[in-house]
C-alpha cells in the first residue's frame, strides 16, 4: 500500500481545459479525515461519529475514552492519505492529547476511508483512536507522582520528611447519635490535641453546611493506626489520606517549618510522570501504551541547624509563661533556629515579628552610640546612682534601686544600671540612637524568603526624657528577638549581615546601613563579655567565651517585666526573651541550656 502526501487543496480535475478555474473534484478522503478528527478535538463526538460507518459504536467508545483519560485538549493532524482511486483510502494521522496537570500524549494512528456514493465515511475500527486498542476495550490514565522532596539542615539532616496523614472526618447526617460519636472521637484522639474534646466534635460536626463533612483531626499515619480500631466503625466517620512533608513532631519549629512547606510546597512536588494504558471491559488494564516516569525534586536546603533547633526547643519546653529563642550565625547571618514554647505559639511567630521593649539589652547601641559621640569610653567614670532625674520631670531608678557610685562604662553595662545609661542618651543628639540602632540591624526590613520578620524601632526622639528612656530600652523603642539576635551578631561579625534561611533563595534588604566602628566594637565585645564574667550573666562563667546583654523591659502599667538575654558565643548569636518573667534570670538561664546542649 502506497500512502500519498495530503493535497493542501481541491484536487483539480483536468478535463480538455488547462486549470481548474471551471471544475473541482468533491471533498475526498483527507477532508473527510480531518472533518471527523477536527470533530474529535472539539469534544462533538456525535458529530464525529456520524462521519464514520458505525456511529453509535463510535460515539460510545470516543465518549469512553474523553473521560477516562481526563483530556483537556486534542490536537489533530492528517499526515498522509494513500490512493483513493477505488472504493477504500488508507490514511495516517497525529493526535496529541492534552491531560491532567499539563500532561501531553502524541502518537500516530492509521485509518480507513471508505466511499459510500459520492461521500468518504471513515471506516470505524477501536484502532481509529489508538493502532493498539482492540474490540470491547477503552484506554485509561494513571497519574504517578514521585516521593516528596524532604527539606534538610544546613548538614544535610531532615527537618521535613514525607509522610502519610489521615484526615478523620465526621458526617454528622450519617453519624445517628452524634453526642455518642463525638465522645468517642474525642476519647481516642485528645491524646494528639488537647483542645479535641466531646464538644468541639459535636459542635463543629453541627456547625457544618448540609452534605459537607467535619474535619475532627489530622493524623500521622502511625497515630492513626494506634487509634484506628477505636474509631475506625463509629458510624459517619471517615477517612481520607495524603502524604505531606512533616516535621519531628506537631508543634517543632512551629513559627518556622510549616512557613517554608508554604513556600516550598511547589518545589519538592517534583513533575509527575504518567501512564496511558489499554483496559478491559471490566476496567482491568491490559497493556501501557505509554510511560513517562516521574521526577523527583531535589531536597530543599536551609541554613536552619537540627542540632540548635532541637537544643532551642528543649531550652524553652519546660518554661510556663511564653518563650522564643532566635539563633543566627554569625558573620552571615544565616538563621540557626527559632523556637518558641507552647504558650509563645498563641500569640503567632512573636519570636520573628513581635514587638517588645527591649529593656537593658538596648543598652548594646546605647553605649556603642556613647562611645561613637565621644562622650564616653569604657573607662569613663560615670555615676550609676540609684536614682536620676532626668530634665526634672522623669525619675529613673536601677532595679532594686542598686548604687554603684562612679563607676567606668563598662562596668556600668555589666551591672546594667539605668540610670547612667538614661544621661547617657539624654546628652545624644536627637536621632544618635536612631543611626546606631540601624547600624545595629534594628529598624532594617528585609524580604527573607519563607519566612516574615520585623526588626523593630527606634524612632528619632527631640524629647531629652523620650531619649533618656530609650536609652536603657524603655520609651518608643521596640523589638523583636529576631532584631535582638541580629544586634548581637553585629556586635560579634563587626558589619551587619543579611539574614538569610533558603540556601538557594537571597533574601533583600531595604538598606545597607554604614558599620558600627571598631574603635566602637572592641570595647563592646569586652564589656559583654564582662556581663559573664562578673555582672549579671555570671552563671554562664562556665560556658566558654559567652558574650552578652540581660535586660528587663516593663511593660503595661509597669508593674510587670519581660527578661531578655542576648549575645553570642563563637559563631552563634542569640536572643532569647520571656513575657512576664519580672527578671532576666530565667532568660539566662534558658540560654545556658541551650548553650550547653549545643557544646
Amino acid at each position: 500500500m502506497v500512502l500519498l502526501p495530503k493535497l493542501a487543496g481541491p484536487v483539480c480535475v483536468l478535463l480538455l481545459l488547462s486549470g481548474c478555474g471551471l471544475f473541482t473534484s468533491e471533498p475526498g478522503p483527507g477532508d473527510a479525515l480531518g472533518d471527523f478528527l477536527s470533530k474529535v478535538a472539539s469534544g462533538d463526538t456525535l458529530g464525529a461519529a456520524e462521519l464514520t460507518d458505525d456511529p453509535a459504536s463510535a460515539k460510545d467508545l470516543l465518549d469512553k475514552v474523553r473521560g477516562a483519560l481526563g483530556a483537556t485538549g486534542l490536537t489533530t493532524s492528517v499526515d498522509a492519505v494513500g490512493d483513493q482511486s477505488g472504493a477504500t483510502a488508507p490514511a495516517e494521522a497525529t493526535l496529541e492529547w492534552q491531560l491532567p496537570n499539563e500532561h501531553r500524549w502524541k502518537y500516530r494512528t492509521t485509518v480507513e476511508l471508505r466511499r459510500e456514493a459520492d461521500d468518504w465515511k471513515v471506516h470505524w475500527a477501536p484502532s481509529v483512536v489508538h493502532p493498539k486498542l482492540g474490540a470491547q476495550q477503552s484506554l485509561g490514565f494513571a497519574e504517578a507522582r514521585p516521593a516528596l522532596a524532604p527539606v534538610l539542615d544546613r548538614d544535610g539532616t531532615a527537618l521535613m520528611s514525607p509522610e502519610t496523614v489521615v484526615s478523620v472526618l465526621l458526617s454528622p447526617k450519617e453519624a445517628g447519635d452524634l453526642n455518642a460519636v463525638a465522645t468517642a472521637l474525642a476519647g481516642a484522639l485528645s491524646r494528639f490535641d488537647g483542645k479535641i474534646t466531646a464538644k468541639t466534635v459535636a459542635d463543629g460536626a453541627a456547625a457544618v453546611p448540609e452534605g459537607q463533612s467535619y474535619l475532627v483531626a489530622a493524623l500521622r499515619d502511625a497515630d492513626y493506626q494506634s487509634v484506628k480500631p477505636a474509631i475506625y466503625e463509629l458510624p459517619g466517620v471517615r477517612f481520607t489520606s495524603q502524604v505531606s512533608l512533616l516535621a519531628p513532631s506537631r508543634d517543632y519549629g512551629s513559627q518556622v517549618l510549616p512557613a517554608i512547606r508554604k513556600s516550598v510546597e511547589d518545589t519538592v512536588a517534583g513533575e509527575a510522570g504518567f501512564r496511558v494504558y489499554t483496559a478491559n471491559s471490566s476496567g482491568q488494564e491490559v497493556e501501557t501504551l505509554f510511560d513517562q516516569q516521574p521526577e523527583p525534586a531535589h531536597a530543599v536546603p536551609t541554613t536552619l541547624s537540627r542540632r540548635m533547633q532541637d537544643a532551642a526547643e528543649d531550652a524553652l519546653e519546660p518554661i510556663a509563661q511564653p518563650a522564643m529563642l532566635v539563633a543566627l550565625k554569625v558573620g552571615t547571618g544565616e538563621v540557626l533556629a527559632v523556637a518558641q514554647n507552647g504558650p509563645a505559639d498563641e500569640q503567632g511567630a512573636i519570636a520573628l515579628t513581635g514587638q517588645f521593649p527591649p529593656g537593658s539589652t538596648f543598652k548594646i547601641v546605647t553605649a556603642a552610640a556613647a562611645m561613637a559621640s565621644g562622650k564616653a569610653n569604657a573607662d569613663s567614670p560615670l555615676p550609676c546612682p540609684a536614682r536620676t532625674t532626668v530634665d526634672g520631670r522623669r525619675i529613673v531608678p536601677n532595679d532594686k534601686e542598686f548604687d554603684k557610685g562612679a563607676v567606668p562604662l563598662r562596668t556600668a553595662f555589666a551591672f546594667s544600671c539605668n540610670t547612667t545609661f538614661a544621661q547617657l542618651a539624654a546628652e545624644l543628639p536627637a536621632a544618635a540612637l536612631t543611626e546606631q540602632a540601624a547600624s545595629f540591624g534594628l529598624g532594617v526590613d528585609f524580604e527573607i524568603p519563607a519566612i516574615t520578620t520585623i526588626t523593630g524601632s527606634v524612632p528619632e526622639a527631640s524629647d531629652v526624657v523620650e531619649r533618656a528612656e530609650d536609652g536603657f530600652g524603655q520609651g518608643k523603642v521596640v523589638a523583636s528577638p529576631f532584631g535582638m539576635a541580629l544586634v548581637a551578631a553585629t556586635a560579634a561579625g563587626g558589619a551587619m549581615p543579611t539574614p538569610t534561611l533558603m540556601r538557594e533563595q537571597a533574601t533583600k534588604a531595604d538598606r545597607q546601613p554604614p558599620a558600627p566602628s571598631t574603635a566602637v566594637l572592641e570595647p563592646l565585645r569586652a564589656m559583654m563579655r564582662e556581663v559573664v564574667e562578673s555582672g549579671t550573666a555570671t552563671q554562664l562563667r562556665d560556658l566558654g567565651d559567652v558574650r552578652g546583654k540581660t535586660g528587663t523591659a516593663q511593660y503595661g502599667d509597669g508593674v510587670n517585666s519581660h527578661g531578655w538575654f542576648v549575645g553570642y558565643r563563637g559563631d552563634v548569636a542569640f536572643a532569647t526573651l520571656l513575657l512576664g518573667a519580672n527578671a532576666s534570670t530565667p532568660a539566662v538561664d534558658a540560654t545556658g541550656r541551650f548553650l550547653r546542649a549545643t557544646g
